[in-house]
């Protein structure tokens, strides 16, 4: 009888789940050959699709794609760090990390209220600017109220779009501000890896300037994404509304941020054997593309335009934002 029940489960799953992971493989193959964001085709593409969130036999597995597979895929990010890989540059990386990601998050709620937009809407763009993108986006839309009317994952579309768009401008244009301010490979990179908001753009905008640049921006980076575990349990705890589900309440921290911590830590012990580590890196990589697919399949273009211009100056106001309070610790601390 349970045997049946799975399987009846993942039979109805089956559809949907096909759709998102279609859209997934040619967002990567896309990518490949033509060097843009794989996060941004895959958006796009599930756009194009988005007439297969109607289809009643499509309709469940692209919800568990866009929620279920992108808490695997999060805490599969765990993979990629090390403590020993963040006490390597010493307190430069964690004073701009922290400074960098509090302050970007408070800015983006106070000035998000001042302009009319939700409170909800200002973390979420907040926490994408500051910590790690499309990633962070994911992360904190998982645990932010859920609202009946779409608008959130309306709102983690166009955080995701905005933030894929501007780090891929970042990736151009800081290291010239980088260079041209007179910093070393080491402040450049910790620069970098402090304010573009995607990984993949961190580590081509840092060896743009050289291998020891690279290293640094990414060892940056990755710290960034390690703000993913406090600031997501502050949001649960805080937003307590937003863990109520049709099943009951969600433990107080996220069994997704429990794993991505468990494998942080397995990761810096090295006990996680180097071809587990990038199988889960893989993992995690294709889980959250898939959730992409799977958002944007589920977000029509014209609910997209909806969110309105203050929407994206606010995202433009937080990127500056952020580049503004790493330029200064790193002047300070000159």
């Amino acid at each position: 009888m349970i045997q049946s029940q799975h399987f009846i489960r993942f039979r109805t799953l089956m559809p949907g789940l096909l759709v998102s992971a279609t859209v997934a493989i040619a967002a990567t193959f896309l990518s490949d050959h033509y060097g843009a964001p794989v996060m941004l085709f895959a958006l796009l593409l599930g756009m194009a699709f988005s007439f297969l969130a109607d289809e009643p036999q499509c309709r469940a597995g692209i919800s568990f794609t866009s929620s279920t597979v992108l808490r695997i895929g999060v805490a599969l990010l765990g993979a990629r760090i090390t403590a020993d890989e963040v006490l390597t540059l010493g307190y430069g990386p964690l004073l701009l990390t922290v400074c960098g990601v509090l302050l970007t998050i408070v800015f983006g709620v106070v000035l998000a209220r001042c302009m009319g937009l939700t409170r909800d809407f200002g973390i979420l763009t907040g926490a994408a600017v500051g910590i790690c993108g499309a990633s962070a986006a994911l992360a904190v839309a998982s645990v932010l109220p859920r609202h009946k009317n779409g608008l959130q994952e309306r709102d983690t579309i166009f955080a995701v779009l905005g933030v894929t768009a501007l780090s891929t401008v970042a990736m151009i244009v800081y290291p010239i501000i980088a260079v041209s301010l007179g910093f070393d490979d080491l402040k450049a990179g910790m620069f970098l890896g402090a304010t573009i908001h995607d990984v993949a753009q961190v580590v081509g905008a840092g060896y743009t300037i050289s291998e020891t640049a690279g290293e640094a921006a990414t060892i940056t980076k990755l710290l960034r994404v390690a703000m993913l575990v406090p600031v997501v349990i502050a949001i649960t705890l805080l937003l307590p509304h937003g863990r109520e589900t049709g099943h009951g309440k969600r433990p107080p921290v996220p069994l997704f941020l429990l794993a991505f911590v468990l494998l942080v830590v397995l990761n810096s012990l090295g006990l996680v054997p180097e071809p587990l580590r990038a199988g889960m890196e893989a993992a995690s990589r294709w889980a959250l593309v898939a959730a992409i697919a799977a958002l944007g399949i589920k977000t029509a273009l014209k609910d997209l335009a909806a969110v309105g211009p203050k929407a994206l100056i606010l995202l433009v106001a937080e990127t500056f934002w952020i580049a503004a309070v790493a330029l200064s610790i790193l002047l300070l601390i000159a």
